[in-house]
Order: structure tokens, then C-alpha cells, then sequence
């Protein structure tokens, strides 16, 4: 969620995966790290899902197939489908909430900055 978020850019996306991240039990250091792109320090299944999540933000939900192909080498048909369900479902609550912002900031002619 935190690395899909991070390249959306949506401050209420950012603000609530963290929240939850935080109550997961991950420490700010590494919520930090998945912001920032940084996914060195995870166990290798981890590591190719928060890669895979940035690489699919970053590519407008048009992953690599070679990506697709590691993603689906890491993890099972279920999981595989369950991360696609997730990225879809992140990715339509970044555009919400940068649509939003957006609005916000035309409906007060530029006064209203939230993360335009």
C-alpha cells in the first residue's frame, strides 16, 4: 500500500496506510523505507511484492511482463491475484483522493494547496 501511495502521492492514502502500517507492528524506520522506494532490508517474498507494487504504480498499471513473470515465479495463482486486486483497489483510492484535492483546489481559485 505505502509503495503504491508513495508514487500516487495521495496525502490521504499516505496518511491512512501509514496509520495502518503502524498498528502492523512496522517501525516508522521502515515505513520510511517503503516511501522512499527502499525495499533492501525485507525477506526476498516481501521484497518482490513491494517492488512489483512501485514498478506497477510507476507504470501506470502497465507493468513489465518480465516483472509479472517474477511476481508470479515468488507467489501462487491466489496471492499473485489477491496483490492485483490490492494495487487495483490502492490505485482507485490515490485517484479519489488526488481528484479530490484537486477539486478542492479549483473550487477555491487556487487557495486550497493540499497536494496539487
Amino acid at each position: 500500500m505505502l509503495a503504491v501511495t508513495a508514487v500516487d502521492g495521495c496525502r490521504y492514502c499516505s496518511y491512512f496506510h501509514t496509520r495502518q502500517a503502524l498498528k502492523s507492528g512496522l517501525t516508522p524506520e521502515e515505513i520510511s523505507r517503503l516511501l522512499s522506494g527502499d525495499a533492501d532490508n525485507y525477506p526476498e517474498e516481501e521484497a518482490v511484492a513491494v517492488i512489483y507494487a512501485q514498478h506497477w504504480a510507476e507504470s501506470d498499471a502497465h507493468p513489465d511482463p518480465e516483472a509479472v513473470r517474477k511476481l508470479q515465479q515468488t507467489y501462487d495463482v491466489e496471492k499473485t491475484e489477491f496483490i492485483h486486486l490490492m494495487l487495483r483497489m490502492i490505485r482507485l483510492g490515490n485517484l479519489l483522493g488526488n481528484s479530490w484535492d484537486y477539486l478542492l483546489y479549483r473550487i477555491s481559485f487556487g487557495k486550497w494547496r493540499g497536494s496539487v
